[in-house]
């Protein structure tokens, strides 16, 4: 029986569990979840459709020198898995791929102390596997020598179906932006609240934020969307189910995703851009979003992408996409046809690549 690869990560998020079931199906995984802070908006699956177990970052190590396993993925989340299972591989003498989303300097004084080590991770790993290309370049910068890229995937199949009527949706807007994600100041809501209200689209429009975190829309508001809306045409709705959220898309003129860069996050991918363009709804993305520094969302082909925090770039985006309805329409198309090729698969491909070149390779320890 072939041994299965040990995968150590954090959380399965409800639109990765599809991507670990094509990579089991492929290669033979085991999950090892060692659970704590997680970035995304979304809760972890109870269960994700394959084997797994709970663990702690400190049961990582022997787990991954155990020899019950033929390769060992690990992710950069946690404190002390991924030295934990890099460490570990090295003592099972079997290779060690490290699954990356970064793609910049962090500056935290825990991310300052962790770079000589995660300098030695990416020269020593037997393979490195990107979210993207703009991933891919920063890990060969520092020294990784084989590179991957597993392209960030949703369910196309879900996020491309119908949506709902929605007369209230239809009859209160003659422009839909939508904003999904939390209220993290890195996820940049307070720049496009300035941006939406300085770009001048009047009481016709409408920006609905969804997602936990977000403030309120101030006193004294109407309820044309959902709710209470104030009179810049901004109403925050709340977290959502998916299903709901695709009735936005579908309803949308625009997505905006307005990340902003610090010292402690810079955005790995943004799979919301991924879900909206499956309903051919255009994206404005700031240079901070890796799906646009990956090659995703190109600005003037699926969407828009401006200068991070810049608020009179941002509005004036907006009002481009406002006024132009048949651009609208022509980067909505393009969208669609941009993230079909964005697949669970591809993802699972990604990572049979990295093992096959390992396997072939020989490399252990």
């Amino acid at each position: 029986m072939i041994r299965p690869v040990l995968f150590v990560t954090n959380h399965v998020p409800p639109d990765r569990a599809g991507a670990f079931r094509a990579l089991h199906e492929r290669e033979g995984i085991e999950l090892a979840l060692f659970g704590g802070r997680s970035q995304h908006a979304t809760t972890d699956v109870g269960d994700p459709g394959v084997p797994h177990r709970r663990v702690t970052q400190r049961e990582v190590h022997a787990l991954a020198a155990s020899g019950r396993y033929r390769a060992v993925v690990c992710g950069t989340a946690g404190r002390t898995a991924l030295p934990a299972a890099w460490r570990g591989a090295r003592r099972g003498g079997v290779p060690f791929l490290l699954w990356s989303a970064l793609w910049g300097e962090l500056a935290t004084p825990a991310h300052l102390l962790a770079r000589p080590l995660m300098a030695a991770i990416y020269r020593d790993a037997t393979a490195v596997v990107a979210y993207g290309p703009h991933v891919a370049a920063f890990a060969r910068r520092h020294g990784a020598r084989r590179v991957h890229v597993a392209p960030q995937a949703v369910d196309n199949a879900f996020w491309a179906a119908g949506a709902a009527n929605d007369p209230v949706l239809d009859k209160h807007t003659d422009f839909l932006g939508v904003f999904v994600g939390r209220g993290a100041r890195e996820k940049g809501a307070g720049v496009l609240r300035s941006a939406w209200r300085s770009s001048g689209l009047g009481a016709s429009a409408a920006l609905v934020l969804v997602g936990a975190g977000l403030e309120p829309p101030r006193a004294g508001a109407g309820g044309a969307v959902r709710g209470t809306q104030d009179a810049d045409g901004i109403v925050a709705v709340g977290v959502q189910s998916p299903q709901e959220i695709r009735n936005f898309y579908a309803h949308a003129d625009v997505v905006l995703i307005p990340s902003l860069a610090s010292r402690r996050f810079r955005e790995p991918w943004g799979l919301v851009a991924n879900e909206a363009m499956n309903q051919h709804t255009p994206i404005i993305a700031t240079d901070a979003v890796g799906a646009a520094a990956g090659g995703l969302v190109r600005h003037e082909r699926n969407g828009l992408i401006v200068p991070a925090g810049d608020e009179a770039a941002l509005a004036a985006a907006i009002r481009r996409l406002h006024d132009h309805r048949d651009l609208r329409l022509s980067l909505g198309a393009a969208g669609a046809r941009d993230v079909a090729a964005y697949t669970y698969e591809a993802w699972a491909g990604g990572f049979s690549a990295a093992l096959g070149e390992t396997a072939s390779s020989g490399r252990g320890w």
